[in-house]
């Protein structure tokens, strides 16, 4: 289903200047999330519970792995006989093969690979290792299997994740919001992993200033922004890493930036890609 079309439009740019203050909060007591669990719920409920309401152009943002629980994304690696191509694979990159047969399944190229690194592009358009396929934070199964052979994939359609959180969370209270989905990625010239979005709805998720004045008024050139990212890190730094159990944090007081835009909109065209 298309929701896009129900819901009202934002004002993009609603309020060109960055605010002096803005507040970002997690919400507290979010239960572990199961296949079929009704995140708007969740969400609405967690909010009346601290004395609060969403309010407009307020902006959720949802650690990856509570939508793909939701939306049943796990995988049970003793359920994959890999591949001839997964089985060369797994040998130069020193994993599991059948991991590796599942990687492939979620990409559509293999950008690079060394011993322990596996980076592709995953059917989204976001580049990753490993697919974004992970093991933590995710229960095993009732037999306590110390193999762990349970993963969780990412969303099929992140994009289409955050549409249809957005609509029912407007559905519900009247009030337009945004919808990042955050997930730790590596960066190309830096160490260690930031908060990135993955999904996107109800924002622009690339913010075009070229045009807008300078401090002396001189237009801006080559000038965007990637306003989803600077969402999902501001909320990672509340989220954390392990077990901080803070998978979704309400960014307020941002009246800028909302439109009709995509996370796909900040992934890089592979023809502009000089490192592709």
């Amino acid at each position: 289903m298309d929701v896009s079309r129900d819901i009202a439009p934002i004002d993009k740019h609603r309020d060109k200047n960055a605010p002096a203050e803005l507040r970002a909060f997690s919400l507290p007591d979010i239960p572990l999330i199961e296949i079929g669990d009704n995140l708007a719920d969740i969400i609405l409920d967690a909010l009346d519970r601290m004395g609060e309401e969403l309010r407009e152009y307020d902006i959720l943002v949802l650690a990856q792995k509570i939508v793909s629980k939701s939306e049943g994304r796990y995988v049970d690696l003793e359920s994959i006989s890999p591949s001839p191509r997964a089985i060369d694979l797994a040998s130069k990159v020193d994993k599991d093969p059948r991991l590796v047969e599942v990687i492939l399944s979620e990409a559509t190229e293999v950008v690079r690979h060394r011993k322990g690194v596996l980076v592709v592009a995953h059917s989204c358009g976001v580049v990753l290792a490993n697919a974004g396929i992970d093991r933590s934070n995710i229960e095993q199964f009732d037999n306590g299997d110390p193999a762990e052979t349970r993963v969780l994939l990412l969303p099929e359609q992140p994009d289409k994740s955050c549409e249809r959180l957005r609509y029912a969370l407007q559905t519900r209270t009247g009030a337009n919001v945004g919808i990042v989905i955050n997930d730790s990625l590596g960066r190309a010239w830096r160490n260690g992993t930031a908060g990135a979005a993955i999904g996107a709805a109800g924002i622009e998720a690339l913010m075009d200033l070229n045009g807008e004045p300078d401090l002396f008024n001189r237009p801006l050139q080559s000038t965007q922004v990637g306003f989803a990212d600077e969402l999902a890190a501001t909320a990672s730094l509340i989220m954390g890493q392990g077990a901080e159990g803070n998978p979704v944090v309400l960014v307020r007081g941002l009246h800028r930036g909302f439109g009709e835009g995509r996370a796909a909109d900040l992934v890089r065209a592979r023809d502009q890609d000089l490192f592709r």
